[in-house]
């Protein structure tokens, strides 16, 4: 294997410490946390690295990641490994296999199985990782499943190491490691970043100051508070469910109904560091943060995320079962359909509102920060008709010209309507009439809170 996978992907230590990360921030809980080693027993894990092999260094760091994590009361362990059973030449890609399961008190037997390893084989990584995904017993939702992947280079077999990837998320694995690289090429690095964080050592110094930054990320605490900001980007706005999304496979990771604390401050959330994340306001229309969020390990991360809002109230009275569409303005993507006699927030700016009566009211409103823009309608009148045959026949608004409000039903042999005050119009043909000249018309007026009997 060439030089340049020089990868001795000290996968152990972000993952590893990753899985200490997950465990110190839940320390507090009794979930189970599973930890699967994914093992890279290449024959290129031979390959010399300062004083040692790329072999003898990962075997070390991984049996300390082993022992630390054993003195922790909820843990279970399991080691996989890849490149191990058949020498190149011949390339054997489903060279993976479990030698150790999930299992308490497995620690010893995981160790010895370590120090029996030696490199043979080609690198099977989107294989391993599959396979993996089956390694891990059924869990509930609280079950924390965490993938290390220890390799010192890149897929062999053709695989793509990134669509499993997106695959354990999606079965609640995280795989998302931090990969540390020893002189990688960049081209290289490319290849990781859809796994996971990458870090380049170039030396023994970087190598341990990269490795401050993953400890750093894993065992500290991390808080976040997410702040909504007003029209003039004071964090005022509050009482909105919001949505942590993992930016990297989309899956929901975290919903909280925003809260100011005490002091009048936005609450305080412990959130996992070892995700970036897309944070959603569920306003309407919904907002977000700009790109992604990194967490600061170990130190409190403010979110900000625009969303100044201000109240539609829509008013009338008698009949409250009046609706109304609302469309951002010169939109026609229904975002909310509203009561009225009920007020909703909205984020500032103009609006197009759609009210369901008959005939349809159309109007332009301005949403302004913090106040309350009120729409008001006069109460319908009330149509009743009563038909001496069923027919055909539509109501018409009676301007100068005709404009269509509604159908007629005349099964029953009664109809009631409620309308908006104006003048209209009925157009009807008795069903078993067969000449247009015995057409019906019948002008009327309908006013507001005021009742109109028609006979046909």
């Amino acid at each position: 294997m060439l030089n340049i996978y020089k990868n001795v992907l000290l996968f152990i230590f972000f993952f590893s410490l990753a899985t200490l990360a997950s465990i110190c921030a839940n320390g507090q809980t009794k979930n189970t946390t599973r930890v699967l080693f994914i093992f890279d027993a290449s024959q290129s894990m031979y390959s010399k690295w300062e004083q040692s092999t790329r072999m003898d260094i990962a075997k070390n760091l991984l049996s300390n990641m082993i022992d630390s994590l054993s003195t922790s009361n909820n843990v279970e362990m399991a080691l996989r490994v890849y490149g191990h059973q058949r020498p190149v030449p011949l390339q054997d890609c489903s060279d993976t296999k479990l030698e150790v399961g999930f299992a308490k008190d497995n620690v010893r037997k995981i160790k010895t199985r370590l120090k029996q390893l030696q490199p043979k084989g080609t690198t099977p990584i989107t294989e391993s990782l599959r396979s993996g995904a089956l390694d891990f017993p059924e869990s509930d939702e609280k079950t924390r499943n965490i993938v290390v992947l220890i390799t010192d280079g890149i897929e062999e077999c053709g695989g793509d190491p990134c669509a499993v990837s997106r695959l354990y998320q999606e079965k609640k694995v995280i795989l998302k490691p931090f990969v540390i690289g020893i002189g990688l090429d960049e081209d290289y690095k490319k290849s990781f970043e859809c796994v996971g964080t990458f870090y380049n050592a170039q030396d023994p110094e970087s190598f341990k100051n990269i490795l401050n930054v993953v400890v750093s990320q894993v065992l500290n605490s991390t808080t976040a508070q997410v702040n909504l900001l007003d029209i003039e980007e004071q964090a005022t706005e509050t009482n909105i469910p919001i949505s942590f999304y993992d930016a990297f496979s989309g899956i929901l990771q975290y919903s909280f109904v925003h809260t100011m604390n005490s002091k009048g401050l936005p609450d305080t959330l412990t959130i996992d560091p070892i995700l970036s994340y897309k944070v959603v306001a569920h306003t309407i229309p919904p907002t977000q943060t700009e790109g992604e969020w990194k967490l600061n390990p170990g130190k409190h991360t403010t979110i900000p995320i625009y969303s100044p809002q201000g109240k539609l109230a829509l008013m009338t009275q008698g009949n409250n079962k009046i609706k109304c569409i609302v469309r951002q303005h010169n939109s026609m993507n229904t975002l909310f359909v509203q009561d009225f006699n009920t007020s909703q927030r909205y984020l500032v700016g103009k609006y197009d509102l759609e009210i369901l009566t008959l005939p349809r009211i159309y109007e332009t409103i301005e949403i302004n920060q913090s106040t309350t823009t009120k729409v008001g309608i006069p109460a319908p009148g009330l149509l009743n008709i009563s038909y001496k045959s069923s027919g055909y026949g539509s109501i018409f608004e009676n301007d100068d010209e005709l404009k269509w409000v509604c159908d007629l039903s005349s099964a029953q042999g009664r109809q009631s309507i409620s309308l908006q005050a104006g003048n209209y119009i009925i157009i009807y043909r008795p069903k078993y009439a067969r000449n247009s000249l015995y057409t019906i018309k019948k002008e009327f007026k309908i006013y507001s809170k005021k009742s109109v009997s028609l006979k046909i």
